[in-house]
């Protein structure tokens, strides 16, 4: 049933891009809803085995019942910066969280130049923040309203990694002396570690992991593997799954696999270009993916180790399988009609996802 996508070369990729997925039956799943905002819930974490903390983009934070559908509203944010695309952004637990509280959170910071991706980290008692703190309210200001990020991730080795888009200047991805278009490494108190690749390299921006990113919104660490892995939304196609190593370039936008939005136009050169690193995946037409995860599960057994993403343009929960140098490609849940904006793996291997309509969505097989 799937058609395997092999990666020969651009024009391999361009020809097979259209029918390198499949479509699954829309009774493959049980789809229950748990509770609709007014706003859109942009990021999600587990808090207990009956609990979520979900962020609002308009700049609300609730703790949510995963059965019943209760709803508290958590007191404590800072001022936000809510325009285009920005606004109260992800959220994630510390590794740590059991012994010392800490959440961590990615939201637009107001600045005298419009607004910029920060990260903070807070504890809660009851329903308010405290402790509120900004670890990096990072060089990436401007009065656009485009591509802040922002996901977040942690290596369960003292680390957290967090997002950043090129805030729609796309020069900015290729330039090291400030943190748009990249993937930044920080210690979970926010200092610098002393490993990460651009430490006392002048002005080069010691937080910097990797770089030449577009709009990276999705981000996941696998404890398994060691690996760190991104998804980032490309231009008019181009959207990308990249395995991320210290240092890389990922390209944008010197190197892609998309088009203008004007004119069917290359940006940048298209296919492997030397000292840039090659996707694992890219998706023509864009899907727009919103959010990654590996799947670790024991719920849907047959998906250990795959790719899922939420997908915004094209409206679905996106599955990619790499195996023996092939790329697969399943998309379920279109039926639905939703723009999917997150996706996490519940602590009884469910799957929980977020739409732009509101929604919050517990996912099991049928």
């Amino acid at each position: 049933m799937l058609q395997p996508l092999q990666r020969f070369s651009a024009f391999v990729l361009m020809a097979f891009c259209a029918m390198s997925y499949a479509k699954e039956a829309d009774t493959t799943f049980q789809v229950e809803e748990i509770t609709t905002f007014s706003g859109i819930p942009w990021g999600m974490t587990q808090l207990d085995a009956d609990n979520l903390l979900v962020t609002i983009k308009s700049g609300e934070l609730y703790r949510v019942n995963i059965t019943s559908g209760e709803r508290s509203l958590i007191n404590g944010l800072p001022d936000i910066a809510v325009f285009g695309q920005g606004g109260l952004l992800d959220v994630s637990l510390s590794p740590d969280y059991a012994e010392t509280g800490w959440v961590y959170f990615t939201y637009s910071h107001p600045t005298k130049e419009g607004a910029t991706t920060a990260l903070a980290r807070a504890k809660m008692s009851e329903n308010t923040l405290t402790d509120w703190q900004d670890l990096l309210i990072s060089d990436a200001s401007s009065h656009r309203g485009q591509h802040f990020g922002s996901r977040i991730a942690f290596d369960n080795d003292g680390h957290v990694f967090f997002s950043i888009g090129d805030r729609g200047d796309r020069a900015n991805a290729q330039d090291l002396t400030n943190h748009a278009g990249k993937i930044l490494r920080l210690d979970l108190d926010g200092s610098v570690p002393g490993d990460n690749p651009y430490v006392r390299r002048g002005n080069v921006r010691p937080e910097i992991w990797s770089y030449g990113h577009r709009n990276p919104q999705g981000l996941f660490f696998d404890s398994r593997t060691k690996r760190l892995w991104s998804n980032e939304h490309g231009p008019r196609g181009g959207d990308e799954i990249n395995l991320i190593r210290v240092g890389a370039n990922y390209g944008w936008p010197i190197s892609s696999y998309g088009k203008e939005y004007y004119a069917p136009i290359q940006v940048g050169e298209e296919g492997p270009m030397d000292g840039v690193e090659e996707p694992k995946k890219v998706f023509i037409p864009s899907i727009a993916p919103s959010a990654l995860l590996i799947y670790q599960g024991e719920m849907f057994d047959d998906w250990n180790g795959d790719f899922l993403s939420t997908a915004l343009a094209l409206r679905h929960l996106n599955n990619v399988r790499l195996k023996s140098g092939q790329v697969y490609e399943t998309r379920f849940l279109e039926y639905l009609n939703e723009r999917m904006r997150d996706v996490i793996q519940a602590q009884d291997g469910a799957l929980i996802i977020s739409t732009d309509s509101g929604k919050l969505l517990r996912v099991t097989p049928k």
